[in-house]
């Protein structure tokens, strides 16, 4: 007999599945609508995390849909005590929908182990967390004749909800806007994590997905590093339970390589290590971060484009067989750690002029992520530009977010007035922090690729501009060249028709007034 109603068999099931799906993506807001019904509060499709913003600020319905769990998850352990037998469905449901609860009942334990600074002693916080969390895990999911969830256990448990958290908390420092750009990267870079399914990573990939290379490609500028960031401080650490900690200290488990700072031989010996003498300076043996990032540590490459051919041959074994060898030494050491990638070059082209290997892409395009233009994020949501700008303030003036804010709408209301809303910011976000440094400095801001007098160039200008970078969909495009041939007609319906080979009336739907005048004005 079935110890859940069919209503509440599906709410169950809709607060289990939240559990397991990508928090970017639309599928969460559809599930939370179908767990609380009526209750539901309606919430922006792109979550973004404000300075010190709460959970119930960009998860509305957090707190219903906890309070949900507990009742049905308190109700099904109570009959289960009983001895009620379960379906098969029912046992996986409430299974799910209880490992839900559990996370967010310790979710302010994991956060304060997630955020406490590497340089501060977390064992006495995650000692009194673990033992909270085993009497909870055991208080649901190991009753008498229950059945564990397949390939799950509380330290498990415990190690997935701690990556979850720090996933959650790099992934808002390092991303940063309300656009919908930006909400794929988020969702790109949470699958990059944990992949489209989170049962399964939880059950079994979670052992070898440090194998799996994620390659980052964008503009220049487009916090292709943030992005590295945020994959390679978010891998799954065991939890110990003798010790009562996690083995690895998450927060110094990523070591970076700029590739394109360094000559080949320094390349090398930053990598793989070396042995004393083996070049000249070698004075003494050293461990490359191939070895020292052991098996949960993170390698990042940035520009991976600009790397030598000679090298990127090593590299290619160590992505073959797991292998390499210091410089000047025979001796094979094992790499199982995870490499993230980046380039800001197109490397169809790169392989194509023969600068670089295809076997070697072949190796790193398994797991790719693209980063958005700056542009592509204005376009999309202005806001964005005041986010980013705050972002960076704060980070000039650390511990001062007052005097931070202040100077970030500054630098808006500057950039507004002398640069324009169709700025096309070619350095992307590494200009716009320049940019706001030099409002701070200066009070103003020359970009370095127009002339002081003509910072936004003519319409026609940042219509090439933005036409070359593919910036426009097509009823953009078709938009903008209508309007801007009827502004080369004198705004003449029948020479700009007859030019355009389309009907006079098709041509007045198709008009853009606000364009018309901008392409009129020379």
């Amino acid at each position: 007999m079935a110890i859940l109603s069919s209503r509440d068999l599906k709410i169950a099931e809709a607060i289990g599945q939240i559990g397991y799906c990508n928090p970017f993506l639309p599928e969460r807001l559809a599930l939370e609508r179908a767990a609380l019904g009526e209750d539901f509060c309606c919430a922006d499709p792109v979550i973004n995390l404000p300075p010190n913003a709460d959970l119930q600020t960009i998860f509305p319905n957090f707190v219903a849909l906890r309070e949900r769990a507990e009742v049905l998850s308190e109700a099904t352990r109570r009959k289960l005590l009983s001895g009620a037998i379960p379906t098969e469905r029912e046992l996986h449901v409430y299974q799910n929908m209880t490992l839900y609860l559990l996370y967010n009942r310790h979710l302010a334990y994991l956060n304060t182990i997630a955020t406490t600074p590497a340089d501060r002693p977390r064992t006495a916080q995650s000692s009194a967390a673990w033992k909270d969390f085993q009497k909870d895990f055991a208080s649901y999911l190991q009753l008498p004749g229950l059945p564990l969830p397949k390939h799950f256990e509380a330290r498990h448990s415990f190690a997935v909800f701690f990556q979850i958290q720090r996933a959650f908390n790099q992934i808002f420092a390092c991303i940063i806007g309300r656009s919908m750009p930006i909400a794929r990267l988020r969702a790109a870079v949470w699958e990059s994590i944990f992949t489209h399914d989170m049962g399964r990573y939880a059950r079994a990939v979670y052992k070898s997905m440090g194998s799996i290379p994620t390659l980052i490609t964008g503009s220049s500028g487009t916090g292709k590093e943030l992005v590295a960031r945020a994959i390679g401080m978010s891998r799954y650490i065991e939890f110990d339970e003798t010790s009562s900690r996690f083995k690895v200290d998450a927060n110094s488990s990523m070591y970076s390589v700029n590739l394109s700072a360094l000559s080949p031989t320094l390349i090398e010996s930053e990598l793989f290590g070396h042995r004393k003498g083996s070049f000249s300076g070698a004075v003494a043996d050293r461990a490359g971060w191939l070895e020292v990032a052991g098996e949960q540590g993170t390698v990042f490459l940035d520009e991976i484009g600009e790397l030598d051919l000679s090298i990127q041959v090593k590299l290619l074994r160590v992505l073959q067989s797991g292998t390499f060898s210091r410089v000047g030494d025979t001796e094979e050491r094992k790499f199982a750690g995870k490499f993230v990638v980046a380039t800001n070059r197109d490397l169809s082209q790169e392989m194509a002029a023969g600068r670089f290997r295809e076997d070697l892409y072949y190796r790193l395009c398994a797991d790719m992520i693209q980063t958005p233009t700056l542009r592509e994020q204005i376009v999309d949501c202005p806001d964005d530009l005041h986010c980013l700008a705050e972002f960076i303030a704060r980070r000039v003036l650390t511990d001062l977010p007052e005097e931070a804010k202040a100077l970030a709408q500054e630098a808006v209301d500057w950039i507004a007035v002398q640069m324009g809303p169709n700025y096309s910011w070619p350095g992307n976000i590494r200009e716009l922090e320049q940019c706001v440094r030099n409002v701070m400095i200066r009070k103003s801001y020359t970009p370095v690729r127009q002339s002081p007098m003509a910072v936004d160039g003519s319409a026609h200008d940042r219509f090439a501009r933005d036409l070359a970078a593919g910036r426009f969909t097509l009823e953009e495009l078709i938009e903008h060249y209508v309007s801007m041939i009827y502004a080369a007609e004198e705004c003449h319906y029948g020479r700009a028709s007859k030019r355009l080979n389309m009907d006079w009336r098709t041509l007045k739907q198709k008009l853009n007034k606000e364009l018309v005048k901008t392409f009129t004005t020379r």
